[in-house]
């Protein structure tokens, strides 16, 4: 029953967010914007499930967005589809092959490994100029959907639905993948990973794949922010991307996989009303909002919605006794 409460809650959220450019047109781009931000959240919150932090997270989303610009650049496809799965696909051959390595190592030293690796990736992004454009950038044209051309406008409209599309179908194969053996095995990995090894269980394969799957959504978010905004950036691997990431996946709450694009959404417009209100004080607002989650939420938004729910099946059990 209290499942099935929170499914009701989260489709209606789901309508609300497909409502949201009927009534506020102008939060679209920003909507856009957050909800592919949400899918790197994602993945940064599906390793802090087996307790690693990774604060060079970031380096994916580069990877998804430089990919989508050149794919377009270099290759000529400027399909969406196209574009889309293949930065999906390197992003997730490069998160195995820098997984590979970093999964051997746990707690501060798995989080200062990515975070050096995607310093060097940073770096190498503004330097190489002739391929990257350096720090200049590189320009992503409107693509294409399945061969049909729209304008800018058009464009940023079905790319909002999309996106809202595939957080509901992403979300659903993670939730199921969380569900399954391996994804038990991650939380495993955590609370006791020498238990899980003396089972015969390979907490290595079983990070490896956690690693793989995390940078193929922040690839993604890439790929979507990319083709928003339009031009990607040596920026998008910077640290404090990736410090971003970090806090909105814990300010959303790691025990559901909509906690991550909650946790976007909320930073998205708690910074747009302070930037809208309160310009010379934008940042003093978020870091009062941040706090006030963190302190009264320490499960993240998401953990709010659960125990709410949790607390009315609780008390909707107790009447029908």
């Amino acid at each position: 029953m209290r499942t099935a409460n929170l499914m009701l809650l989260l489709a209606g959220g789901v309508l609300v967010m497909a409502a949201l450019p009927l009534v506020m047109p102008w939060k679209q781009f920003v909507m856009t914007i957050a909800m592919a931000k949400g899918f790197a959240a994602l993945g940064v919150a599906l390793l802090l499930r087996a307790g690693m932090i990774s604060i060079g997270h970031a380096l994916f989303i580069a990877v998804g967005a430089y990919s989508a610009a050149f794919i377009a650049r270099y290759a000529g496809i400027t399909d969406l589809a196209v574009i889309l799965v293949g930065t999906v696909a390197v992003s997730a051959v490069v998160g195995a092959l820098v997984g590979a390595f970093m999964v051997r190592y746990r707690a501060i030293f798995f989080a200062m490994l990515n975070l050096a690796v995607s310093m060097v990736v940073f770096s190498l992004l503004a330097k190489l100029y002739r391929i990257t454009g350096g720090t200049d950038g590189l320009r992503v044209p409107v693509p294409s959907i399945f061969g049909v051309s729209f304008d800018k406008a058009q464009f940023d409209v079905i790319l909002y639905y999309l996106t809202l599309v595939l957080i509901v179908a992403v979300g659903y194969l993670l939730h199921r993948y969380l569900k399954s053996p391996l994804g038990h095995a991650l939380e495993a990995v955590h609370t006791n990973e020498v238990r899980l090894e003396y089972l015969g269980v390979s907490a290595w394969r079983v990070l490896l794949v956690a690693y793989t799957i995390s940078a193929a959504l922040a690839g993604l978010g890439g790929a979507l922010t990319a083709v928003a905004v339009g031009h990607v950036l040596p920026e998008y691997a910077y640290w404090t991307e990736s410090g971003h990431l970090v806090l909105t996946a814990v300010l959303g709450g790691i025990g559901g996989v909509a906690g991550p694009f909650l946790g976007s959404i909320f930073l998205e417009l708690v910074h747009s009303v302070a930037v809208g209100y309160a310009a010379d004080a934008w940042n003093m607002i978020n870091g009062i909002a941040l706090l006030l989650v963190i302190f009264f939420l320490p499960r993240g938004l998401y953990g709010l919605i659960a125990s709410r729910r949790a607390a009315k099946g609780l008390t909707d059990g107790e009447d029908s006794q």
